[in-house]
């Protein structure tokens, strides 16, 4: 078996930069291979060669305090994430554009580096001065993708206020959970947020969210209409740094202080409060951005994902910001007005390279190749893809009609908890394969397990594991070190279990197959099954709920619910109960998680044991017979539908 499917892979086309783009990249080959060595050999050498590209107000003390599953890096060193991304620029890059937006309207707008300093440090001056937050507050972001976004984490960062962003598409009370979880004394929002033409409201659901949050003390408010009247807790944005010096110390801190905690889904109800340090994680943001990303001084660079994202984290602003980079910033819909909208912005604004998720690369090819081909793209060098694997033919109609045959492409490999890509391919180092991440970076000690922890052999299926600590790791869930403990280190001990299937060929070169956990990946978002199951059985018609995943042309993963309704439940209109129900969990958590089908049920599969067996809930929703053992159900019958 193992060789017919590295056979498979062998089949697939490799795929070479120019020569010219391998003379210019940013790492050569023989460097990449050299390093590749010495990293292997001594991980924490490499790891502090490579943190000496970081601005030190300090130098550490110890590389690496590895007391398995903690770990803390650059131990005693000081540093500070928003002085990295702005002020070490200002004498070289003060005038170079460091944000460059873009609204859905066409409006677009500059801020360079120097700008971004004087609007990042009038903020950072409010929030000491005026709010009294300090070093070891909280506070949470809810934001557009607007510049105000990335002004507020670097205003944050500068005076060492952990930062905690929440996706501006999720519910109130998606809101309320995670500003009590990490006691918020601040929040960050904007009156509207523009989607697909429309102005949405997001000031009402940040108020409704934190309606019974004591801990909140403030709520800022970004006026974009100009007819703000600050309600409550309100601080009207631009009031708040109206006339507020325009320079503000960089804070320095320890490295490990918390630089932010970013909230994902799990396979429990509660969304898990990633924390992410200060120094590990600016180390590991700017190296792979220069070499993954092989950026260049003169790039336009745009990274499609939202802020509230770990991508948008990392890719949008700190990873590119740290290396002077000039990072795009869009809002709204990149196929709004019309299909071609994402190719009409890279040709006005000359984007070099483009990092964007499989979902997002489907939904264009399907929408047609006429698009792309009606606008000039010849300044693309540079392809890279994100989110979830991505299927060859994708991978293909990326390469051709996109990159027209000459960029090569990045297919990165990377989690929330890894803070940074792991494995992908270097341009102008690694031959691509169309599907395959490729290899791990320098420094990421990456391997396949079977059940019993041993290595796989080339196409053998397993786990997918990271056998020694690394500097972006995350260092711990929020407030609950026993979860962090049990999720990601108690299958293999000492071992980072990624909760990802996947195999390797013969050349080395990693597959990822995807989630092996009760997590959904939707457009390359994680869901907890739990979650949505939650969220169901919070409405009073449901008395219990069941929700897998399934293959979905666009998002690779769509979401199927089995709903079994309370006996006094109105059931005569079941297609009206199950709108009810979607429309109950975007209330609860957000349009991501809205079902793609709803089955209503009057029994669920179960064991003996009272568990519900999602393997035959899985098969049903993609049409399979069912397979495997079942003797060990309740109720033979499986599945009894209403509808």
């Amino acid at each position: 078996m193992a060789e017919n499917i590295d056979t498979i892979l062998h089949e697939l086309r490799t795929f070479k930069a120019s020569d010219e783009f391998i003379q210019q990249a940013n790492i050569q080959k023989e460097e990449f291979e050299k390093l590749t060595a010495s990293a292997k050999a001594d991980p924490v050498g490499y790891w502090e060669s490579q943190a000496e590209n970081l601005h030190w107000f300090q130098k550490w003390d110890k590389a690496l305090d590895w007391k398995p599953p903690f770990a803390k890096w650059f131990v005693g060193g000081k540093t500070n994430a928003s002085y990295n991304c702005i002020d070490r620029h200002l004498k070289d890059r003060g005038d170079k554009v460091a944000i460059l937006w873009e609204g859905e309207d066409g409006q677009s707008i500059k801020l360079t580096y120097q700008q971004l300093h004087e609007r990042v440090c009038q903020l950072s001056n409010a929030l000491k001065d005026d709010l009294g937050l300090k070093a070891g507050d909280t506070a949470a972001i809810y934001m557009p993708m607007v510049p105000e976004a990335a002004i507020a984490m670097l205003a944050c960062a500068r005076i060492g206020v952990t930062h905690s962003i929440i996706f501006a598409g999720f519910s109130a009370r998606a809101i309320k959970d995670r500003v009590l979880d990490a006691k918020c004394k601040a929040i960050f929002t904007a009156d509207i947020n523009y989607r697909k033409g429309e102005a949405m409201d997001i000031r009402s659901i940040v108020a409704a969210g934190v309606e019974d949050c004591p801990c909140i003390e403030h709520v800022i408010v970004l006026d974009r209409q100009g007819e703000l009247k600050p309600e409550g807790r309100e601080k009207r944005w631009q009031s708040l740094v109206e006339g507020k010096s325009k320079s503000c110390e960089a804070t320095p801190l320890d490295s490990e202080h918390p630089l932010f905690f970013l909230y994902t889904s799990g396979t429990t109800g509660k969304p898990k409060g990633i924390v992410h340090s200060t120094a590990g994680y600016m180390v590991n943001a700017t190296l792979t951005t220069k070499w993954v990303m092989d950026l260049k001084e003169d790039d336009v660079y745009w990274c499609t994902a939202d802020v509230g994202w770990i991508t948008g984290h990392t890719y949008v602003v700190y990873g590119c910001l740290s290396n002077g980079g000039t990072t795009l910033m869009f809002e709204g819909n990149p196929a709004y007005p019309h299909a071609g909208r994402i190719w009409e912005v890279i040709e006005k604004h000359k984007v070099t390279v483009l990092y964007t998720a499989p979902t997002a690369i489907r939904a264009f090819m399907r929408a047609g190749d006429e698009h792309p081909a009606k606008y000039k793209m010849d300044s693309l060098r540079l392809l890279g893809t994100v989110g979830e694997p991505i299927n060859p033919e994708a991978w293909v109609w990326y390469h051709e009609k996109i990159g027209r045959g000459r960029c090569p492409i990045v297919d990165t490999w990377w989690q929330t908890e890894t803070g940074a890509i792991m494995i992908s391919p270097l341009p102008g180092v690694t031959e691509t394969k169309p599907g395959s991440a490729t290899l791990p970076l320098p420094g990421v000690l990456v391997d396949i397990f079977d059940e019993e922890g041993k290595p796989c052999g080339p196409g053998e299926g397993g786990y997918l594991v990271i056998t020694h600590p690394w500097p972006s790791m995350l260092r711990d869930i929020h407030d609950d070190s026993e979860r962090f403990k049990q999720t990601y280190w108690s299958k293999y001990p000492g071992i980072y279990f990624a909760g990802d299937g996947a195999n390797k060929d013969s050349k080395g070169f990693f597959w990822i197959k995807g989630r092996v956990d009760d997590v959904i990946n939707v457009s390359g978002h994680r869901l907890g099954t739990m979650e949505i199951e939650s969220a169901l059985v919070s409405h009073p018609s449901v008395a219990e709920a069941a929700v897998v995943g399934i293959p979905h042309e666009l998002k690779g993963q769509g979401i199927f619910a089995y709903v079994t309704p309370m006996s006094n439940a109105d059931v005569s209109s079941p297609a009206e109960l199950k709108e009810k129900l979607k429309a109950h969990v975007v209330k609860e958590i957000g349009a991501l998680a809205r079902p793609e089908e709803i089955r209503l049920t009057k029994t669920l599969p179960k064991t003996r044991s009272g568990k519900i067996m999602r393997r035959v809930l899985r098969d049903l929703a993609a049409g399979k017979e069912i397979s495997g053992d079942t003797t060990t159900l309740e109720n033979p019958d499986l599945v009894q539908f209403i509808d």
